[in-house]
């Protein structure tokens, strides 16, 4: 294990630090042995996204260094919702819908930490384990009274909203900060937790449950926060911005997941591979001064899209995206895998089940909608025309017969069709009788 102040230096020079309280003392802390470190995750949406990625992957770069990380799935403060960062409320979900979110993201984040390598075996903790049969005058006499309504309202995220006239914020979500404050404590008292992280947004919070660890146990604890990653455009990494990209392969495809981060701005590449790889920082210093020679090489992007596609799904993850942009680029789809085809249809190609099974190529480019006319029009007559200019292929072929049937046993994979107008115009069908192969 390497000492605290350069391991410490190290997170500062990927720009993984925008706070760190009393680092002093936190660099001595972190040379005197190892460290239990925590971060909480809300279970607000049934999957993670990239932008979990950074505390994730932060938890897994302490537990590198010999650091025991804990992944709290807050189950009760999930229930209440963190004002941090927001206009308003956030609409609350039911106990059954965050018990699935709890399971479904204790699952997904288990990936990228090791949960069997000794004293720094990473845990998953469930917040609500402890707050379930928490009494309120408990939580009142006992917790409650350790903090101070002057010092909670002049927390950024609490003044935040206090300053909107329109929405305020809640008794509900006020009492968030304390909540998140014992969970500190709670993690002190059983695994010696000394040092939690968040987003840069959660400073109050952190500090606040380092002052209550102070207060109930004596005990000093330690706060860092890492910045929050936002793109060249200024747009921040989330589920709130509308256009998530989820880690989940079912919400956002491996082929896609590989494309976001291929195709990022000039200006994002480096920083990102800071920030999502574990990149030596000498092979780092290589793909910058590459990228700033010839950013038209595209290295760094390739490298970052890799990287951290493999991370979160696998080598064979890469593989296929890295085969789909191949056939993509080169117009042979035929030759993608029946999991590529799904990608493909899964990220927006337009695809449908084949209505009525064995259909005609004029029946399929109809229903396609490919046999459109210049004034807007779907026609089998559109169709004929198409076929008659030597426009349509089907599974890579070249049509000629208009009275071609689309007959299962000649699907691809056996199950899909592939009707192509043009050079770039596609369209998936899927036999209602496939066969159920896939490779």
């Amino acid at each position: 294990m390497s000492d605290g102040q350069d391991f410490l230096e190290h997170l500062h020079r990927l720009g993984l630090i925008a706070q760190v309280s009393n680092e002093p003392d936190l660099k001595a802390h972190l040379d005197a042995g190892p460290r239990t470190v925590y971060c909480g995750f809300d279970p607000t949406a049934d999957s993670l996204h990239v932008g979990n990625l950074v505390p994730l992957l932060a938890l897994r770069r302490f537990q590198l260094q010999g650091h025991k990380p804990i992944l709290l799935v807050g189950g009760a403060t999930g229930m209440i919702g963190d004002p941090g960062g927001r206009a308003s409320e956030r609409e609350l979900n039911s106990a059954e819908v965050v018990e699935q979110y709890v399971e479904k993201i204790r699952i997904q984040a288990s990936r990228f930490l090791d949960f069997d390598c000794g004293d720094s075996s990473a845990i998953v903790v469930d917040n609500a384990e402890w707050t379930r049969d928490l009494g309120v005058i408990d939580y009142l006499r006992d917790i409650g009274k350790h903090f101070s309504v002057n010092a909670m309202v002049q927390k950024e995220s609490v003044k935040r909203r206090l300053q909107d006239d329109s929405q305020g914020i809640s008794y509900t979500e006020f009492s968030y900060m304390i909540l998140q404050s014992y969970d500190f404590v709670v993690l002190n008292r059983r695994y010696d937790c000394t040092i939690q992280m968040g987003g840069s947004d959660q400073w109050g919070n952190i500090t606040s449950g380092m002052d209550l660890i102070r207060r109930m146990e004596s005990k000093q604890a330690f706060a860092i926060t890492y910045p929050l990653i936002t793109k060249a455009d200024g747009t921040k990494f989330g589920k709130s911005v509308g256009d998530a990209v989820w880690l989940d392969a079912v919400r956002t495809s491996p082929y896609s997941f590989y494309q976001f981060w291929r195709n990022c701005a000039d200006e994002d590449v480096i920083h990102f591979l800071k920030v999502f790889t574990f990149l030596p920082w000498e092979e780092l210093q290589i793909l910058e001064q590459a990228h700033d020679q010839d950013p038209g090489m595209r290295v760094a992007h390739i490298t970052l899209a890799q990287a951290v596609t493999e991370l979160v799904h696998g080598k064979q993850g890469v593989d296929a995206a890295e085969r789909i942009a191949a056939a993509m680029f080169s117009n042979q789809l035929v030759e993608l895998t029946a999991n590529d085809l799904m990608q493909l249809a899964q990220d927006g190609m337009p695809s449908a089940e084949l209505a009525g099974g064995d259909v005609g190529i004029l029946d399929a480019l109809v229903q396609s909608g490919l046999a459109v006319t210049p004034r807007g029009e779907v026609t089998p007559g559109q169709a004929r025309k198409l076929i008659q200019s030597n426009a349509v292929s089907l599974n890579g072929e070249k049509v000629t017969d208009e009275t071609l049937v689309l007959e299962t046993k000649a699907a691809l994979h056996g199950r899909f069709f592939i009707l192509q107008k043009g050079k770039k115009q596609h369209f998936l069908f899927t036999s209602p009788n496939a066969s159920g192969q896939s490779d």
